[in-house]
């Protein structure tokens, strides 16, 4: 009765997809949390994507996974984000319904018969020091399995901060989880702290919208999911407020008592989303900052503030909110507060997120010093997998740095390691040309069909792309425009007219020129008419970015040369005498699986990588 194939312990974003995942795939799954009210809850702010965070969304989806689905059905707002920009750095970004898109989640689960629940804290793992059993609840229940997905969020021994006063918990009104980093360290694995906050929640009632910027959803909002979930039919806004000197001079007086600057807080916040006490402390020059105003729901009238995280004291909080322009008669429902947590340095971790130490343990999300939804998200999809396949003894599912920001990410962190809250951007993936967020199904659904994630459907659907895709562009390489056809459009966008005859796809090589420019030209809407704005899309981008993505294919195929040299467990680098003392001790250390795995741990040098090219007799 109390045996599974995979057990997930906790039920945030990491959690969820890693049951979906496994149970989808054949596994029977038991799903331990300690609140069946809280599954996939939304514990900062109420959005899904973002720079580099959309783009690992759309993969999830490719792939198989739940997270862009669930967010297109719960969305109140869609915007691409760097549209201004190259197409490898747009970005979707989604403004979330807190509820719903928890509601979601949970029947998304419910509905899945190999998904079982159970609510209570997990305490204690069960192991024989080698190989994952199981684990032990705070009551005494036992479950075992031959796989285990540990996904703890914030809540190992959580400790929340407002100004002087500490308490447990994992989020602000739940309870922290205690006894497993016990258990983690008694079996040799090594734990560190790291911190992060979130901002007041307020009455948007109290707010004086006009005196704002409002920040509307795209005029054609597009979507994560590459299935057929609905539109988004309507929207609510965002709106941008800034912060000012007197707000600063009011935050200062609170320093004495912040966690952040009394040395209350041991351990380390995320670079890149610090506190409002820290930017202005950090960028004194700067007069003001943004604060973006966030809707929480459709049916609430609850506010995100982002931009105002903070564990000062909350009388502090309170009177320096109300100098926000538009803030001036604001009523909090909540505090902001910071929360200290454990987690285990992913240096630890196979790649398949698959522990060192302990043979059927897993780690994903927070638990392996990461931040955000959707870093945790994959983090679970592919452990999920993972413990999946191991369980069905087959091969593991490996994605590489070329493949996908997912592989992008789980290297990074099992190859760097990371001491801050790792996140998510678009200049850590070396080949961002080719991991587009539009083109994340033709890189990746047909090896989500492969592994029994991705259904009949989805592959149905790509084939159809495909073929479609390729006949697009057959009629843009094969029909010509004349002259006095294209020139007044060619006049009208600011580029040279032609002279004589042209190929299509020799126009839309201009960066002046978009397809819709050329659509209709020569008699040929017919042949374009049969087509999706996403198909189009894709061709125009393959056209006018060829040179580049053919150069990043071929730095891809000499990474993954490397990548193809395999390095024995058992390798004795100390045989090597000319490797240098610092490569020797990092890969002594950190035991790479492959050559190009040992090319990117910090400290190891070209020559150390030469040298062991030399040794292995390549």
């Amino acid at each position: 009765m109390n045996k599974y194939d995979v057990i997930v312990v906790g039920a945030g974003h990491a959690g969820c997809e890693a049951a979906h995942a496994a149970a989808t795939m054949g596994g029977k799954v038991m799903l331990v949390t300690m609140n069946m009210e809280t599954i996939a809850k939304m514990s900062c702010n109420p959005a899904m994507g973002g720079v580099a965070k959309g783009q690992i969304l759309r993969e999830i989806d490719a792939l198989g996974g739940m997270s862009g689905i669930i967010s297109d059905r719960t969305m109140i707002q869609f915007r691409m984000l760097n549209r201004s920009k190259g197409p490898a750095m747009w970005s979707p970004r989604a403004q979330s319904d807190r509820q719903l898109f928890s509601n979601e989640w949970r029947l998304t689960l419910e509905r899945n018969p190999n998904v079982d629940f159970y609510q209570d804290m997990a305490i204690d793992i069960i192991s024989d020091g080698q190989n994952i059993q199981g684990i032990r609840t705070s009551i005494g229940v036992e479950y075992f399995a031959p796989t285990v997905v540990l996904t703890s969020g914030t809540f190992m021994n959580g400790l929340i901060h407002i100004g002087r006063k500490q308490f447990g918990g994992g989020r602000m009104g739940e309870r922290q989880s205690v006894g497993l980093t016990k258990a983690l360290e008694g079996l040799g694995f090594e734990s560190g702290r790291m911190k992060t906050g979130t901002p007041p929640r307020v009455d948007g009632r109290s707010l004086d919208y006009s005196v704002m910027e409002e920040q509307p959803g795209d005029e054609n909002p597009g979507k994560f999911s590459f299935t057929d979930t609905p539109p988004l039919a309507n929207q609510r806004s965002c709106f941008i407020t800034y912060t000012n000197p007197e707000v600063h001079d009011i935050l200062r007086k609170g320093f004495d008592d912040s966690p952040l600057f009394n040395g209350s807080i041991q351990g380390v916040g995320p670079r890149y989303c610090p506190s409002v006490e820290d930017k202005i402390n950090r960028f004194a020059e700067r007069e003001r900052h943004q604060i973006f105003v966030e809707p929480e729901g459709w049916d609430t009238v609850e506010i995100y503030v982002n931009g105002f995280s903070t564990s000062l004291p909350q009388h502090i909080q309170d009177e320096a909110i109300r100098k926000i322009k538009g803030f001036e008669n604001v009523k909090i429902f909540r505090p902001g507060y910071a929360i200290e947590y454990d987690y285990f340095p992913p240096l630890q971790l196979h790649h398949t997120l698959e522990t060192k130490l302990v043979k059927g343990l897993f780690f994903a999300g927070q638990i392996n010093g990461t931040t955000g939804y959707e870093e945790a998200a994959c983090q679970g999809l592919m452990a999920g997998i993972n413990a999946s396949l191991q369980v069905q003894n087959k091969d593991p599912f490996i994605l590489d740095r070329g493949e996908a920001y997912i592989g992008v990410l789980i290297d990074d962190l099992i190859t760097k390691g990371t001491d801050e809250p790792y996140r998510m951007f678009t200049s850590r993936a070396e080949y961002r040309i080719l991991l587009r967020q539009d083109n994340a199904d033709m890189r990746l659904t047909e090896k989500g069909y492969k592994i029994g994630l991705a259904g009949d459907e989805r592959m149905k659907r790509l084939e159809t792309k495909k073929s479609n895709i390729i006949e697009l562009e057959k009629i843009l390489k094969r029909e010509s425009v004349a002259p006095e056809t294209i020139n007044p459009i060619l006049g009208e966008k600011g580029t040279a007219p032609i002279k004589h005859a042209y190929k299509l796809d020799k126009i839309l090589l201009r960066p002046q020129i978009q397809l819709s420019d050329i659509e209709g030209v020569n008699n040929i809407s017919v042949g374009f008419s049969q087509f999706s704005e996403e198909e189009k899309e894709e061709v125009q981008i393959r056209i006018k970015y060829e040179g580049y993505i053919e150069k990043e294919k071929e730095h891809v195929e000499k990474m993954r040369k490397l990548e193809h040299i395999q390095i024995h467990s058992d390798f004795d680098y100390d045989q090597v005498s000319s490797l240098s003392n610092e490569g020797r001790e990092k890969l002594k250390n950190l035991q790479p699986a492959t050559l190009g795995q040992a090319s990117r741990i910090s400290g190891i040098s070209a020559s150390d990588i030469s040298v062991l090219l030399v040794f292995l007799g390549r």
